[in-house]
Order: structure tokens, then sequence, then C-alpha cells
């Protein structure tokens, strides 16, 4: 049996269902919130999301050769086989594709190996609640906790190469400016709840500003509930607002909406590249495979009154 009711979150314009969930993993509820948009709006049907669904199924010994702007999947391969190849072997697999199916020598060709072992998303479900209530106490939208922890510490807190670090991924620089003490001695990113409080923080003062400012330069329309909107944000958070607003500057849309997104998937200008055109695309396959447990895997899902987180 399924309850479930559409809630206003406390100041904010974001209407969002908030549910909670038992029998997952034995007599611990967890809470979530739900994305009702991604099928509605079609999101669940897109190549690119699907592709990265397919790679966090995968074990890390199989990879995918695949398209990059397009995600299509050309074929499966065993990575110690891919590795086994020279660089020219490697390249000349690469010139085929584009060869075969008529594309650019700019179009980029990828091995990609499977995530199984990294979006390990039962580890981190405990986590969620926490950083739902954290975000809402902050007055920022949960769904942007929910998402980022899916995308960046579903197995294990780890440092990125650039250098980002805890639960939600922060940088030094920008971690010390939110306030958070980040020396040889002590690293507060570690701490899940400070980490939650900063990355709230940096999203309600900085990432959702910018991203509002971008609009508004473009004269573009848009609602904080939306979905794509919601999804450019992420972007911003990820890939900073300067190397957005290029992005956004290149494509020089007129309308907010899904295309804006998906012609974000593809657009390469300064450093907005792979990892950049990837952010939103796990995040909607993060949020389809979330889906899949909580569906399948869960006993009763039932609405929750945000006084009760």
């Amino acid at each position: 049996m399924v309850f479930a009711s559409t809630i206003l979150a406390q100041g904010s314009l974001n209407e969002y269902r908030l549910i909670e969930v038992s029998g997952l993993h034995d007599s611990i509820n967890y809470k979530f919130v739900e994305n009702q948009q991604i099928y509605d709006q079609g999101w669940d049907t897109l190549v690119q999301p699907n592709f990265w669904r397919m790679l966090m199924t995968m074990d890390d010994d199989s990879a995918l050769i695949n398209i990059g702007s397009t995600r299509q999947i050309i074929r499966k391969v065993a990575v110690k086989d891919w590795n086994k190849l020279t660089n020219d072997g490697k390249d000349a697999i690469r010139d085929s594709v584009k060869k075969h199916y008529g594309l650019s020598d700019e179009e980029h060709v990828y091995m990609t190996s499977g995530k199984k072992m990294f979006y390990d998303f039962e580890k981190v479900i405990p986590s969620i609640g926490r950083g739902i209530e954290i975000f809402n106490q902050n007055k920022v939208d949960p769904f942007y906790a929910q998402v980022i922890l899916l995308i960046e510490s579903p197995n294990k807190m780890q440092k990125s190469p650039v250098g980002a670090y805890g639960s939600f991924q922060i940088m030094r620089k920008v971690a010390i400016n939110l306030g958070l003490k980040v020396n040889k001695y002590v690293d507060e990113r570690k701490d899940f709840d400070k980490s939650a409080w900063a990355s709230a923080k940096l999203i309600r003062t900085i990432c959702i500003p910018e991203t509002n400012k971008m609009l508004d330069e473009k004269g573009i329309s848009y609602n904080s509930s939306e979905l794509w909107y919601k999804l450019l944000v992420l972007h911003t958070y990820h890939a900073g607002a300067g190397n957005v607003k290029n992005a956004i500057n290149y494509i020089n849309p007129t309308e907010g909406n899904m295309e804006l997104i998906t012609t974000l998937w593809h657009t390469e200008v300064g450093a907005f590249r792979n990892a950049s055109q990837n952010y939103s695309q796990l995040a909607l396959a993060s949020l389809l495979e979330l889906d899949e447990i909580i569906y399948n895997k869960c006993k009763f899902i039932y609405y929750c009154p945000l006084n009760e987180i």
C-alpha cells in the first residue's frame, strides 16, 4: 500500500513529495524526496541516464565502448582486454567507430568501465534522511541533499582528483569560505552535519543566485520547482558558476527546459568538459536507481509531514 501527498517546503517555493519507507532494512524507516517529474516529463526515457544506470549495475571488470555526445553503446568489452591494447590500437578502434557512424574528428569515443563498486546506493540510504533534515533547516530544497549524496558518496567518503572531500564533495577553499575548518590538523568536511550545512549554504547563497543571474541575463523565465532548473543548479554546484555560464553563453538558449539540459550534455567549452556534462546525467540515473530500490524492496511507502523530519 502506498500513501503520498504533495507538500510545500517551509521557507521555499519548491513543492516536492517527502516520503517515508519501511521494510528496507529490518525495522528502520527512511525518508526520501520523491521526484515525479522524472516520469511525467520523460527524463527516465532518455538514453544518457539509462546509459549510466547500466554502468551502475556493472562490475568494474567490464566496460562499454560508447559515443560521448549521445552515449550510444557500441559494444561491451572486458577491461583487461582493452588495457592490453596499445594506445595506437585503442585509437584505431575509436577511429573505426567514428568512420562507421559518420562522426566528426572532434567527437569523443569512450571506454567507460562499470561503476557498481562505487554506486552502492544502499550504503548511503541511511544518511539521506539526515541530509534532508539539515537542508530543510537551512531553507534549501532537500532534493539537492538527496541527489548530491547519491552521486558523491554512495560507497565511501573519498577525495576527488581535484581535492573535493566529504559526503558532499566540497573543495577546500570553498569549505573554508563557508566557515568550515580545513587545515593540517582538522578537516571538518569529514563531519557529515557540518559538510551538509556547508553544502546547503553553498547552494542557497551561491549556486541558486548565480544560476538565476545566468538565466536572467538570457531573459529566460524559470520556476525553482522545475526539474530542469534544479539540474542546472547542480551543474553550478559541480562545475562552478563561471564554467556553467560559459557553457550557457555558448549555447545561447532562449528557453529553460529539458532541451537546455540535454544540450549541456554535449557542450564542451573551456573547463566545462566530460565530467561537467555528466553530472546531471548521473543525478537522474541515481534517482532512478533509488526509486528502483524503494519501489521494489520496501514494504510500505507513506507521506511524511515536514514537522516530523
